[in-house]
């Protein structure tokens, strides 16, 4: 039976790839030849696998190993999707999936829940942030992976489930029902200002210029705007088709927007806009930083190039890659990168070559020989190869060791949960703030972990110290060395008074999200946002809005 199985596997490959072969071309003849061969040296590393390995393998995982295997060695962009997967894809592409609605995340040895998200059935059962799984449905989750747990907790609208959470050392049992849920890719929009509006797009799913478009008219028509902010800041990017209907928003009818390109030259496209505008002159800002990526960069380059907009933050991303989803059988999916996409003024801004990586190596740049210079529709220089680098630009925030370390430790996140124990509310998200009070109480919480960090100025005298040893010069200083590295460790109390001021924002952010939820932490974000300060700064003084742009006067 299973040599049947191998010889129908190899006749298969034979006549599917004999069919698409063109005898008359050589060339297309030898890469016929190479994938067959290739494809009969895999069947058979298989079959020698499946006949004589010591233990019985499992087929699925090794097949799932080396379509992921091989697709490595192309993007990380090109995916194989088993029907194991399908709703993740589903979030990705659509914002919607069936579950519970909640972030999860594996902390040490359990999954906890980190952020329940506001109206759907994790927080309407009742479910807080920080809470441990124990069972779901009666089954132990025990040594499961966070990605285990979540596909347990997905499933049909509608079907119930039965979880069991530790907090604080109780056992809760909570029973929800499974609903659809659907994320909008507008999470936020209001006024910042007397007549600066804000948007926050936070992924071009299928209804994303549709959501837009309903906040720019409601903040038009019934909240006086002006002016436009419109944010992408951690915007990974979706579907082509919604960044151009954004963009549609802002420019002439009939403008150039995007254009795709790949090998097949079936797929090229050029999107134009095909609507009439709707905002055609209304001053506009876009908020980028290093993770606006894919249709964000789109919509920020494009209108940029069109010099339709000011974008201010970080440099992009830079991924300039076009996906397709192919169905496979068995409800399975092959996403598949097939061209790269350029903005108006003909750049593509891809930063990592992945078609010279020699194989499993590590990515680099284009290099800086090959990027080349375009020009905006008012003759400004941009150029390709870097991602959409910004008209203003705020500096990359650096956070101390201590800082790093308090976050990647849980320990801001641990602490939160014992403060939302022990407080029944807090002030509105605009307005609350983190008192002296709960400084002092979330600096003891610190002190009492225990956990060490070190700095770079004591990595160094460390290595300073190697070398002294080294060159048998080091007894001579020794008194010395100690005196320094003594003064360079770093102290716990200290370092929480020193960088206090970076501190703060990340509880107060912490706080207001076990509170009020996402949209609580984008509402208090505006207060002292500085991207968002610059932006309206920049959009109430007319004459440098017109110079960064090169608009005639």
């Amino acid at each position: 039976m299973k040599k049947l199985r191998y010889t129908l596997i190899i006749l298969g490959c034979f006549f599917a790839f004999n069919l698409q072969a063109q005898p008359e071309l050589e060339e297309q003849q030898n890469a016929d030849f190479e994938i067959l061969k290739n494809l009969e040296l895999f069947e058979l590393v298989y079959k020698q696998v499946d006949l004589n390995y010591v233990d019985e393998p499992n087929p699925g995982a090794l097949m799932k190993a080396a379509i992921d295997a091989m697709l490595y060695e192309l993007d990380p962009y090109t995916t194989y999707i088993p029907e194991s997967r399908i709703e993740d894809y589903k979030l990705m592409s659509t914002g919607q999936y069936g579950g519970i609605g909640a972030i999860i995340r594996q902390q040490d040895e359990v999954v906890m829940v980190v952020d329940p998200h506001e109206g759907f059935p994790a927080q309407k059962a009742g479910l807080l942030a920080g809470d441990v799984f124990l069972e779901i449905n009666g089954k132990s989750v025990e040594n499961l992976t966070s990605s285990e747990v979540s596909d347990k907790l997905k499933g049909k609208p509608g079907t119930e489930l039965t979880v069991k959470v530790d907090r604080d050392g109780n056992t809760i049992t909570a029973k929800l029902v499974r609903e659809e849920i659907k994320f909008s890719p507008v999470p936020y929009y209001g006024m910042v200002s007397e007549d600066v509006g804000y948007i926050k797009l936070s992924s071009f799913t299928k209804t994303a210029g549709q959501d837009v478009k309903g906040a720019y008219q409601d903040l038009e028509n019934k909240q006086g705007m002006k002016k436009l902010i419109f944010d992408l800041r951690g915007n990974g990017g979706g579907l082509v088709v919604e960044a151009v209907k954004i963009v549609n928003m802002f420019v002439e009818q009939g403008t150039e927007i995007v254009s795709i390109r790949g090998r097949d030259t079936e797929v090229n496209k050029t999107y134009t806009a095909r609507e009439r505008p709707m905002a055609l002159k209304i001053p506009l800002v876009v908020l980028v930083d290093e993770n606006s990526a894919s249709a964000s960069e789109i919509v920020s380059g494009a209108l940029q190039d069109l010099d339709r907009a000011v974008i201010i933050g970080q440099t992009s991303f830079g991924k300039g890659l076009v996906q397709r989803p192919l169905d496979l059988k068995y409800n399975a999916k092959l996403k598949v990168t097939i061209a790269k996409y350029y903005t108006p003024s003909g750049r593509c801004i891809q930063k990592l070559d992945y078609s010279n990586r020699e194989a499993g190596d590590n990515v680099d740049e284009i290099s800086d020989s090959l990027l080349n210079k375009f020009k905006t529709l008012n003759g400004r220089e941009v150029i390709d190869g870097r991602g959409v680098e910004p008209d203003v630009r705020i500096p990359d925030k650096e956070y101390s060791v201590l800082t790093g370390t308090i976050v990647l430790r849980n320990i801001l996140f641990n602490y939160a949960t014992k403060f939302q124990r022990t407080h029944d509310k807090i002030a509105e998200p605009q307005a609350f703030k983190v008192t002296d009070e709960i400084y002092q109480d979330f600096s003891n919480f610190v002190l009492a972990q225990d956990f060490e960090y070190t700095t770079v100025s004591l990595q160094l005298m460390e290595k300073l110290e190697e070398a002294a040893q080294d060159e048998d010069s080091y007894s001579e200083a020794q008194a010395e060395f100690q005196a320094l590295m003594d003064k360079l460790k770093p102290s716990k109390k200290n370092d929480l008074i020193k960088y206090k001021s970076e501190l703060i924002p990340l509880l107060e952010d912490e706080l207001i999200g076990r509170y009020f939820y996402q949209k609580g932490r984008l509402k208090h974000g505006l207060v002292e946002d500085e991207f968002i300060l610059e932006g309206i700064e920049i959009l109430n003084d007319l004459p440098r809005y017109k110079k960064v742009l090169n608009l005639e006067n």
